[in-house]
C-alpha cells in the first residue's frame, strides 16, 4: 500500500498505479531509509492491543469503497441517526474539526459496512414480562447475532469492535463511534453470557475495551495526575455520568461481583475495568442512589409495560 501526504487537504491520497510501482521499487532499493526516523515503539504496545483481533480479511470485509474513513463523508447519514445529548455534542465536536472542513464533498456516501445490532430483542407471540427479560438479559441477542452475522466466530466480532474504536478515534467518524457504542451496549447488556455461555469472549472483551478506554482517556500533557476530565482526544462531555457508559458499566460490574461463582480472569478484568473508569471519570460505581437513564438513548434498557386488565 502506497499514500502520499497532501499537505492542501491534510489527508493521505491515493496514486497513479505508475507512481505506486516507482515508489515500491524505491522502497526495495532503501532510498529513504536515510530520510526516516526511529519508530516509537511505546506507541507500538499500543497499537498491538488496539489491533489484536484485526485481521486483514477483517478489514475488507468492514473498510468502505475506496479505504476513505472520514466525517465528511458521513453528513446524509448523521442527520438521521439516534442523538442523545452526548452524541449531539460529540458530532459538533467532530463537525468542527480539520478534518470535517478539509475534507472533499462527495456525491455518493461511501460508508463501512458494519454489522447491523439491534437496539433491542422484538419477538412475536412473547409475553411482556418475557420480553422485558430478554431485553436486560440480552444473551440470546448476542447468540443470535454471533451465528447469524460472524458464523459464531467470537474474535470477528471484536476484530469489528477495534475497527470501529479506530476509525472513530483516528478517523474522527461519527458512524464509527456509533457501531462501537451498539457493541459495547450489546455485550454489557448481557448477564447469562459472561458468567456461563461465553466467558471466554468476555475476558477478551473486558481486556480489549479497557484498553481503548486507557488510550482513549489519555490526559494531555498539561493535565495534573489528579485531574479529572482532562482527556487528550475528548471533550468533557465524556466524563458526565449521563452517558451511556456509567448506567451500562455499574449494571455490568454487579452481574459480575455479585455471582457467587465467577471465573477468575474475567473477575480481574472486571476490576481493573472498574477502577479504570473510576479513576479516570471520577465515577462512584457503588453509588447505588442514582438510576440514570437518558430517554434519547435508544440502548436504554427497554420495559414492557403491562396491561392492567
Amino acid at each position: 500500500m502506497v499514500r502520499k501526504w497532501d499537505a492542501q487537504e491534510e489527508r493521505l491520497i491515493n496514486l497513479s498505479e505508475e507512481e505506486e510501482i516507482r515508489y515500491s521499487e524505491a522502497v526495495r532499493r532503501f532510498e529513504f531509509d536515510d530520510q526516516l526516523g526511529p519508530y516509537n515503539l511505546d506507541s507500538y504496545g499500543d497499537w498491538k492491543q488496539l489491533s489484536s483481533y484485526l485481521s486483514q480479511s477483517a478489514i475488507e470485509r468492514l473498510e468502505p469503497i475506496g479505504g476513505q474513513i472520514t466525517i465528511a463523508l458521513e453528513s446524509s447519514w448523521m442527520d438521521k441517526a439516534p442523538q442523545s445529548d452526548m452524541e449531539r455534542r460529540l458530532m459538533e465536536q467532530l463537525r468542527e474539526s480539520k478534518f470535517a472542513k478539509n475534507a472533499p464533498v462527495q456525491a455518493e456516501r461511501r460508508g463501512c459496512y458494519y454489522t447491523s445490532i439491534p437496539a433491542s430483542v422484538k419477538h412475536k407471540n412473547v409475553s411482556g414480562g418475557d420480553l422485558t427479560a430478554l431485553n436486560l438479559d440480552k444473551t440470546s441477542l448476542l447468540e443470535s447475532v454471533l451465528a447469524k452475522n460472524y458464523q459464531g466466530q467470537e474474535d470477528l466480532l471484536l476484530g469489528e469492535l477495534q475497527f470501529a474504536f479506530i476509525a472513530f478515534m483516528m478517523g474522527q467518524s461519527l458512524e464509527a463511534f456509533m457501531q462501537w457504542k451498539a457493541l459495547v451496549s450489546l455485550l454489557l447488556s448481557c448477564s447469562e453470557a459472561p458468567l456461563h455461555t461465553r466467558t471466554n469472549l468476555f475476558v477478551k472483551f473486558l481486556r480489549t475495551f479497557y484498553y481503548q478506554l486507557k488510550h482513549g482517556f489519555q490526559r494531555t500533557q498539561d493535565s495534573r495526575s489528579e485531574d479529572v476530565g482532562s482527556s487528550l482526544f475528548l471533550d468533557e462531555a465524556w466524563f458526565s455520568r449521563d452517558i451511556f457508559l456509567y448506567r451500562l458499566s455499574k449494571d455490568f460490574f454487579t452481574v459480575v461481583f455479585e455471582a457467587p461463582v465467577v471465573d477468575g480472569d474475567l473477575l480481574s478484568w472486571a476490576r481493573k475495568l472498574k477502577t479504570l473508569l473510576e479513576t479516570t471519570f471520577g465515577w462512584d460505581l457503588e453509588d447505588n442512589a442514582v438510576n440514570l437513564i437518558d430517554e434519547d438513548d435508544e440502548f436504554a434498557p427497554v420495559v414492557v409495560e403491562m396491561d392492567g386488565s
